[in-house]
């Protein structure tokens, strides 16, 4: 188990969008989290106390907690310095990196010599089964975005909380490093070998009471060239009664892709869907979930309200207004 309460690290992350991990776990759980550590030239910032290792320890802190997801989850030369400093006073750290912590010998000596514990969180721990596509009790819930990073986590989560809050049964099945930390448990779905991905959800996502929805985290997108492979292999190991479309108004391209641009919202729900009635040919597109967080209060619920008249489905920013009108919409099927 990773001991709890957690220093955020967010180096010296490019972007806010770059400290997702971080400003995930500040979100949903503020309980574990005491403070940010963020190096020279940061551009991030989860609205927590800046503190050093040594104000982290005096505030309870346990765990250096690596909060960024950079391109290729890579470990700097200058992050070394600061993370074996931190092994050295007394710190566990955890990362959800591909770049793993057991994999770097400065890391694995410092951690050694100071009893210290690596929390390496992307690390599959199951022998996962190829898919076999056999229908499963229970329903399932899928959220799928026009990019990545456009907030398919937190409608995930809110919509738990809504479905919890209506006596609904719901459980949220968390497919990545930041689900994962949160929660602490799930399928770090990314690290998962090619062949075994859809399995990893079958195996996530098990039969379940008829009346049951397992709220499954969505990752990637079927639009984006570097990680729709992923996407679908969530949509066809899910095999989603339901879908809900996520997006964030306000990107120009994809993420980490300047020359190319969004999907439209229908775009992504014809393919999505002709993608999911492969494995479910029930699934339906039942809501839209909009990342507002660039927008003011008035043009927040304008473009919900834009998209919803469009699209014809129930279309709101559950993080800032609730998930209340899409658990309606699952109840409903």
């Amino acid at each position: 188990m990773i001991e709890t309460p957690y220093l955020l690290f967010l180096g010296d992350a490019p972007d806010q969008l770059a400290a997702k991990v971080a400003q995930g776990i500040k979100d949903w759980r503020p309980e574990n989290a005491v403070g940010q550590y963020r190096m020279p030239g940061c551009k991030a910032d989860v609205g927590l106390t800046d503190m050093t290792l040594d104000e982290g320890l005096k505030a309870g802190a346990k765990t250096l907690v690596i909060g960024v997801a950079n391109r290729g989850g890579q470990i700097s030369a200058a992050w070394r310095e600061v993370l074996v400093d931190a092994l050295g006073r007394g710190y566990d750290l955890a990362s959800g990196l591909h770049n793993l912590l057991r994999d770097q010998p400065d890391l694995l000596a410092a951690a050694q010599v100071n009893g210290r514990t690596l929390h390496d969180v992307r690390v599959p721990t199951v022998a996962y089964p190829i898919a076999n596509g056999v229908k499963r009790s229970g329903k399932r819930v899928l959220a799928v975005g026009t990019d990545c990073s456009v907030g398919k986590m937190y409608t995930a989560l809110a919509l738990d909380a809504a479905m919890q809050e209506r006596g609904m049964k719901s459980s949220f099945r968390a497919t990545g490093q930041t689900g994962i930390l949160i929660t602490g448990a799930g399928v770090p779905l990314d690290a998962v070998i090619a062949d075994f991905m859809a399995g990893a959800i079958e195996y996530l996502t098990p039969d379940n009471d008829d009346n049951h929805w397992d709220i499954i985290e969505g990752q990637g997108s079927l639009f984006h060239v570097s990680y729709s492979g992923v996407t679908l292999a969530l949509i066809h190991g899910g095999q989603p009664d339901a879908l809900i479309l996520c997006h964030e108004p306000t990107r120009t391209h994809m993420r980490g892709l300047p020359g190319y641009k969004l999907p439209s919202l229908e775009a992504v729900r014809d393919l999505s869907l002709q993608l999911a009635q492969v494995a479910n040919p029930a699934c339906k597109v039942v809501g839209v979930s909009i990342n507002t967080q660039n927008l003011g209060d008035a043009e927040a619920r304008a473009c919900c309200a834009e998209i919803e008249a469009r699209l014809g489905l129930p279309t709101v920013d559950p993080f800032r207004h609730g998930g209340g009108r899409l658990a309606e919409a699952l109840a409903a099927l």
